[in-house]
């Protein structure tokens, strides 16, 4: 698809849903390239469908690698939150006609895969703190301690 009727199916959206920014878009498409390419080279050269939960996987991968630690903080910025946003922009650009579905892809391909804030988060904290369960938010109580 040229760049032109990318942008304009991305203005048709958001004049009728504006929860993320126009750029979330473009990250989405660079992103399922991405997630294209990655599948080819595993499978020998050969390009396929690419499920929700590996466009997840891709769209997480892809913002580590072009944004560093700051992925987290662009892409709330960007309103994009959790797994579902990425699943809510497929859909929407789905309707556009700008990406293509099978029978069996469904919104739900992409609820809370994994925690999408810490994907983004975690890669970068030292060692000793990845591997520390969560605390309590301060003056929180935990199940133990109730």
């Amino acid at each position: 698809m040229q760049a032109m009727q990318f942008e304009q199916s991305v203005y048709s959206i958001l004049k009728r849903d504006r929860r993320f920014d126009p750029q979330a878009y473009l990250f989405l498409k660079d992103a399922l390239d991405f997630t294209l390419k990655r599948i080819a080279d595993g499978n020998n050269g050969q390009a396929r469908h690419v499920s929700g939960p590996e466009l997840l996987a891709g769209f997480r991968d892809h913002a580590l690698e072009q944004f560093g630690p700051m992925a987290s903080t662009l892409m709330k910025e960007w309103g994009v939150r959790k797994c579902r946003d990425v699943g809510d922009m497929v859909f929407l650009l789905i309707e556009e006609q700008v990406f293509g579905k099978q029978e069996s892809d469904r919104p739900e391909d992409f609820s809370e895969i994994f925690d999408f804030e810490d994907s983004l988060v975690e890669p970068f904290l030292p060692a000793r703190l990845r591997e520390e369960p969560k605390k309590p938010a301060r003056g929180g109580r935990t199940a133990a301690s109730s």
